[in-house]
């Protein structure tokens, strides 16, 4: 669990607040309550991460009315890089949903409120609608004391924000009390393969559909030849962006634009190196049939190299001192739908091969399903970036804020070259390129990295230790 989402005694009635959190959240302002008798506590968006200002409502695994016991799961909220769910610390009833699904609220802002007694619902039904209070800014954070109702549990995203208010309309996704509760990407999956999530058995926490059951269920109708194109009646028609078209940025993208605009605040320089990959490349023809990647390798062969070089797995934060930090973790970049995630392979130079492959393809399968913990994504100390997948030769990579220095990696491509004693022949080559933070790194200390990991992966004998 990595935080909670904050509740508090409404401005119907105050309480003492004590949340327990397993990170901390930053302090904020309370507002005025009212005495009011009945007993009903307000359900904030909480702050999923250190930048997050505003929070998305992806699906109420509750309904209205519902009846809630300590530890039920209630909701699960958008972040840039994770969907969370939510649980409740109190039991009770969830006498109403201000934000619907799908729409948008700012950290701190209500976005439900608790009734202790069912006898208490249409009492807090109706003052919430007479209240109508202001939505919070989005630059504010939940009251500083409040009486937690929820905790967070990770899944895996940081978001956008419309100002919230009080609405009465149903939501989109209950079907007569019945609601389809699957991850972002399941449902984008079932609408690709035609498979109505109704009938999905989801095998996530809480029975959540995550997209291996998707995949499953498509196979099998695929089998008993009833691969039909049903889709659920609810599910929204998506419109094709016209041309000239002003389209809003998701809450991924939010995120990563802020990321940009904030590395163009460091000194950056660039280095570039050619290495033949004849024997990285046998090496990983060899490993390949037991589920080694060749970004393992990679990701391997840098983390080697660091070891040797440790100030450029260095990081300034201030821009007055810098960090040798004591972990060797490769960021590595990866092409999400809509967005960008750097899934982290932690200590990268103590996991042999075969695991770090593995890890590999457990961090991509759960950030396609947005399942990453923030410990999964937020901890790199040295990031990769890799194109030559798509023919790519040679390109810069921008340097994310708090590291020090991103590899570009080009495609490894046959090029006739002369050998010391004048002979020409043919070798596979890439090039890469890395961009650091010249506060920190200065450029004899990527031309010295740079020789050390052509040095490993030019005689690859130490990947497989």
């Amino acid at each position: 669990m990595a935080n909670l989402l904050n509740l508090k005694t409404t401005t119907f009635l105050p309480s003492s607040h004590s949340l327990r959190l397993t990170r901390p959240l930053p302090t904020l302002a309370t507002r005025p309550a009212t005495r009011i008798r009945a007993k009903i506590r307000e359900i904030f968006m909480p702050a999923l991460s250190s930048t997050m200002t505003e929070g998305k409502i992806v699906s109420w695994i509750k309904s209205e009315g519902d009846k809630l016991s300590k530890g039920d799961s209630v909701v699960v909220v958008e972040s840039d890089k994770a969907d969370m769910d939510v649980e409740t610390f109190y039991d009770g009833f969830l006498a109403k949903i201000i934000v619907d699904e799908g729409s948008s609220a700012p950290v701190g802002s209500a976005i439900a409120l608790l009734a202790e007694s069912e006898a208490e619902i249409a009492d807090a039904i109706a003052k919430a609608t007479n209240a109508s209070p202001p939505a919070s800014n989005s630059s504010e954070s939940p009251p500083s004391s409040g009486a937690p109702a929820v905790e967070i549990r990770e899944n895996l995203k940081t978001p956008v924000v419309k100002e919230g208010g009080l609405s009465l309309s149903t939501h989109p996704a209950s079907e007569g009390g019945k609601r389809v509760v699957a991850s972002l990407y399941a449902k984008k999956l079932g609408k690709e393969l035609g498979v109505d999530l109704r009938g999905v058995v989801g095998s996530g926490p809480q029975g959540r559909i995550v997209a291996k059951d998707v995949e499953a269920a498509a196979a099998a109708a695929a089998a008993l030849g009833k691969a039909e194109k049903v889709v659920s009646k609810d599910a929204p028609v998506v419109k094709a962006a016209e041309l000239g078209e002003m389209v809003p940025f998701t809450t991924m993208q939010n995120a990563v634009s802020r990321n940009m605009v904030e590395s163009l605040g460091v000194p950056t320089f660039r280095v570039g190196y050619t290495i033949t990959t004849d024997a990285l490349d046998a090496l990983y023809k060899k490993l390949k049939s037991k589920g080694v990647s060749m970004t393992a390798l990679l990701a391997k062969a840098t983390a080697l190299a660091l070891i040797k070089h440790p100030v450029v797995n260095s990081s300034c934060r201030d821009g007055k001192s810098f960090t040798y930090n004591s972990h060797i973790n490769i960021a590595v970049a990866v092409a999400m739908d809509g967005g960008l995630l750097t899934p982290v392979l932690q200590d990268a130079d103590k996991v042999d091969i075969y695991t770090l492959s593995r890890k590999w393809k457990e961090l991509v399968d759960k950030a396609r399903a947005k399942q990453l913990q923030p410990q999964e994504y937020s901890t790199g100390t040295f990031t990769l970036s890799n194109l030559g997948m798509f023919g790519v030769d040679r390109f810069d990579a921008i340097l994310p804020p708090g590291t020090g220095a991103i590899m570009a990696v080009g495609a490894s491509q046959p090029n006739v070259v002369g050998s010391k004693d004048g002979r020409i022949g043919m070798k596979n080559q890439m090039q890469v390129n890395v961009t650091a933070d010249h506060r920190v790194i200065y450029g004899a200390d990527l031309a010295a990295f740079l020789q050390t990991l052509a040095q490993i992966i030019e005689d690859p004998k130490d990947l497989t230790l």
